[in-house]
């Protein structure tokens, strides 16, 4: 992109004009001598709604040769022709503007922030009042065509000035955060200002950290105010009601005054959702996925170091923002797009949540959190070979197996999940991916894979006396226990039994040090990687996203026993000790064989996990 700075026009002196009272120079000379009456006229005819474009040409030439004497003194004029309605004005004036921009922030440097704020503002459609009698009928954005040739002319302003003021960027950073607009904003005025975040960080590549940063935190802002049971009731909805259905949003956050609760008929587009903070959502993803596919790709070929670079930002705000954010179903999704690229970019990153999972340094909820990521990643990305897979479970099972080996000679070999979280937390990430991947693994020859399998020695695993079955969600026990029980790699059932009976609820220390029984399950349950639901962002993730495929009926034979006492144990915890859960567990059914055969996703309390971040 070819800078104006660097035009001849920038370097064109200033035309003279000869106005009644004098000059702009003779203006701010009398000005400053205590005669105000040519200077306020000056103000006058600069906030005049009808001013003509030669007028505006004249009066950017006479301030581009007085911009040594704009001082502070002269904030506030500066800040009238800040204000000028520039970039819907002709060719000349747009090149006349910024050539004065360039001159004054080169001569005066205080006005900087002012002339940075001024662009960033207009990263958004602007609104139009309409007004009757001095009342305001009508309040809109502003569905300009031309916006994006605005935004062109505003990135290129921002250039310019940092070719004249190379710390620009330091001082554009705290703008940008500032300026943006609220979670509750149109979905519009959100995806024409992360477009335009994400466009800077282009030409400012220093700034990307930052910028990608304030962007995934909005981003979560919205995420967990939407949970996926809310979306999915909300298109249920929707297909459900043969009239209209008011779609209201709940949660956090009240809609914006122009898309104040409205009536959405029934006939949406294929690609709208109906919940309100879904939809804008999911436009921002969709923003967010075109720019890493962007970054990533030149001319259609994959570029390797740009995406590397990429890489090292995004993981960057994975570790700060969204490992430890609870409830988020689908921000950490761009992790799991770019991991697509590469295969080389997805073992880094399984490498880095593995250390994140086995450093004793880390807090006990990053360590869950890093392998619940584990687990889900493993079964859900389709573009992970089976070596790959086998090489993390011949990681994640050794390390529990030295776990298992520390504890049962010590005072501790309990079942506690204050204690031995990371321990179940990685127990149910290997029961997760043997559930999804079981048959690749036992694929070709049966005989090698069953060897490879009994290896792994689950049977230790489950009767050790941590005892992960009675911790780990159930849906994912049920299904790992009638798999196991197929191939005859371990029986499960005499355990789930007596964890039935027992029905003792798990203890844990709240922040104050008392020990509190709960029955909800601290486990339950963080598989990052569920069926994502954002109806246009998603379509980037066929083909590469693993969909569970229902287990037939004729598939297990599961002892009735053990089945119904198990389903006594789902009942009781979501009442036991008067504590509902908000988000009901999906996908179980009691009273039937199918509600263990579903798939281990999307069931959960709404107990908050990783507490970590808040917003």
């Amino acid at each position: 992109m070819t800078m104006l700075g660097e035009s001849e026009f920038l370097n064109s002196p200033p035309r003279k004009t000869v106005r009644f009272g004098g000059t702009v120079t003779e203006i701010l000379k009398k000005y400053k001598q205590g005669d105000t009456v040519d200077y306020d006229l000056l103000l006058t005819q600069l906030a005049d709604a009808e001013i003509k474009d030669a007028q505006i040409i004249n009066w950017l030439q006479e301030f581009r040769g007085a911009v040594a004497q704009l001082t502070k003194d002269f904030e506030h004029l500066v800040s009238k022709i800040l204000n000028l309605p520039w970039l819907c004005r002709s060719f000349m004036v747009i090149e006349e503007y910024m050539a004065f921009l360039s001159n004054l922030v080169s001569a005066q440097t205080v006005y900087l922030r002012p002339c940075l704020s001024m662009l960033v503002s207009k990263f958004v459609p602007g609104r139009i009042v309409i007004q009757e009698n001095g009342v305001d009928i009508s309040d809109s954005e502003d569905e300009d065509e031309n916006l994006p040739r605005n935004f062109d002319i505003c990135h290129r302003a921002l250039q310019m000035i940092a070719k004249y003021v190379p710390s620009t960027p330091q001082f554009l950073m705290p703008i940008l955060i500032e300026k943006f607009p609220f979670v509750n904003k149109s979905a519009r005025v959100l995806e024409c200002y992360v477009h335009n975040l994400l466009r800077i960080t282009v030409y400012f590549p220093m700034l990307r950290l930052e910028i990608l940063e304030i962007v995934v935190e909005k981003f979560l802002k919205l995420d967990v105010s939407a949970s996926r049971n809310d979306i999915e009731d909300a298109e249920e909805a929707v297909e459900t009601n043969n009239g209209l259905s008011t779609c209201a949003e709940e949660g956090l956050f009240d809609m914006d005054e122009d898309e104040d609760k409205q009536k959405v008929q029934l006939a949406l587009p294929n690609d709208m959702m109906a919940h309100p903070v879904a939809e804008r959502l999911d436009i921002l993803m969709s923003v967010l996925l075109a720019y890493i596919k962007d970054i990533c790709y030149v001319d259609g070929e994959f570029a390797l170091i740009r995406a590397k670079d990429l890489y090292r930002d995004l993981i960057v705000v994975f570790d700060k923002l969204v490992l430890r954010t609870h409830a988020s179903c689908h921000v950490q999704y761009f992790m799991f797009y770019i991991c697509s690229f590469k295969l080389g970019l997805a073992e880094a990153f399984l490498e880095h949540l593995w250390k994140m999972m086995q450093n004793p340094n880390n807090p006990a909820v990053i360590r869950q959190a890093a392998a619940g990521y584990i687990g889900s990643f493993l079964a859900r990305a389709t573009y992970i070979p089976l070596v790959t897979v086998k090489a993390c479970l011949d990681l994640l099972v050794p390390w529990i197996h030295h776990y298992i080996d520390s504890q049962d000679a010590g005072t501790k070999a309990y079942c506690d999940v204050a204690l031995h979280g990371s321990f179940y937390s990685a127990c149910q990430a290997v029961f997760y991916i043997f559930i999804f991947r079981h048959k690749q693994l036992l694929s070709g020859n049966l005989k090698k894979g069953l060897s490879y399998l009994q290896n792994l020695n689950f049977e230790r695993i489950v009767m050790c006396q941590l005892n992960p079955l009675k911790v780990c969600l159930p849906s994912v026990v049920n299904l790992f226990a009638a798999i196991t029980r197929k191939y005859q790699l371990v029986f499960c059932y005499t355990i789930i039994e007596r964890n039935s009976r027992q029905l003792i609820p798990v203890v844990r220390s709240s922040t104050g040090g008392d020990l509190v029984q709960i029955c909800t399950n601290p486990l339950d349950c963080f598989f990052p990687f569920d069926p994502y639901v954002l109806k246009r962002s998603k379509k980037v993730f066929d083909g590469i996203y693993q969909v569970w495929e229902d287990v037939s009926l004729q598939d297990f034979q599961v002892p009735q026993k053990a089945m119904k006492l198990d389903t006594a144990e789902d009942e009781e915890d979501d009442f036991l000790k008067g504590e509902s859960l908000q988000n009901e567990t999906v996908g179980i059914t009691p009273d039937s064989l199918e509600s263990h055969t579903r798939s281990p996703s999307s069931f959960g309390s709404s107990l908050a996990m990783f507490p970590l971040h808040h917003f």
